[in-house]
């Protein structure tokens, strides 16, 4: 099992372990998890299902942005330095805010959940697309100019070239931004979707039992992002060659 998952996160899971032990020991109304088990199961399951498809729409997007900074169109290459830094200045909560109190709302659309993946995988792909492209500009112009001396189009030099290079410089960062996006899913409460927070917000407002609702807010979160990291890892090791 170390051997799989590596000392430190095999330490790091059991000190996860420890504290929910020793937290659970001293909560005097534990009864309250169980009574609302189903609340927060349904909650988790949502903000899974939103952040898969988060993470899936925004990767997408920051790989079509990434591409279109570097392209020689410049109007292809402006919009996407527009939308990177305008992005990547404004806080989430703020975005969410404008973007779905204003702008949707402007033009009638009115789908809470749609509304809410959609800007967080705007958000997300902003941050994403700089991760991209600046693990594309990481490969050698060598490796560039032996691509096209051999004949590869630009196709099969970023297929068989770049991209994988480019994935192996960009999996520490990428792993970050997915565990990112996983926690910021939370900020989708204020537009009272059901997610995992909006649930324990709820069954807090209703109990008053801060600690037994937050708790499993907080090893839920885990559940979802200790994984990712040690994925991560071991990808990153998968990866690890002589360039």
């Amino acid at each position: 099992m170390m051997a799989k998952v590596g000392t430190a996160g095999f330490l790091f899971i059991l000190l996860s372990l420890g504290c929910w032990v020793v937290l659970a020991s001293s909560i005097q109304n534990s009864e309250v998890i169980w009574k609302y088990r189903q609340a927060f199961w349904t909650g988790w399951l949502v903000t899974v299902k939103l952040s898969a498809v988060a993470l899936l729409l925004s990767t997408v997007i920051g790989l079509a942005a990434a591409m279109a900074k570097r392209s020689k169109f410049l109007p292809v290459r402006y919009t996407a330095i527009v939308y990177i830094e305008t992005i990547r200045g404004i806080p989430l909560l703020v975005l969410l805010l404008f973007l779905y109190y204003g702008v949707f709302n402007a033009v009638g659309f009115d789908h809470r959940l749609s509304a809410g993946v959609l800007i967080l995988s705007l958000f997300s792909g902003a941050y994403i697309a700089e991760i991209l492209r600046a693990g594309i500009e990481s490969v050698g112009h060598s490796q560039w100019e032996s691509a096209r001396a051999i004949g590869l189009t630009n196709t099969q030099t970023y297929t068989y070239i770049v991209c994988p290079q480019a994935l192996k410089h960009s999996t520490p960062a990428l792993a970050g931004q997915f565990a990112s996006l996983i926690k910021d899913s939370s900020l989708l409460s204020i537009l009272g979707i059901a997610e995992f927070t909006f649930t324990a917000q709820q069954v807090n407002s209703a109990t008053l039992s801060t600690l037994e609702c937050y708790l499993p807010l907080s090893i839920g979160y885990l559940i979802l992002t200790v994984p990712l990291s040690l994925w991560s890892k071991k990808l990153e090791n998968a990866l690890r060659y002589e360039t």
